[in-house]
């Protein structure tokens, strides 16, 4: 059986915690930062766990776990 393929995308965007929970970053913070709070920047600076039925489709992307 041929290895599968990591999807490059998707390594770059989501981590995997020893525990198996798959990590992402918040979006928003590229431009116009002087429109948005102080607080609403640093809230979105730490990894969130990705929820629900997107777990699925990540272990597809990532089936080594990257």
């Amino acid at each position: 059986m041929p290895k599968m393929k990591t999807s490059s995308a998707a390594k770059r965007r989501f981590s995997i915690t020893a525990t198996g929970k798959v990590m992402r970053m918040k979006g928003n913070k590229r431009h116009k930062k002087s429109a948005k709070s102080r607080r609403v920047l640093q809230s979105d600076e730490h990894k969130f766990p990705v929820l629900g039925s997107h777990k699925r489709i990540m272990r597809k992307l990532l089936p080594y776990g990257v």
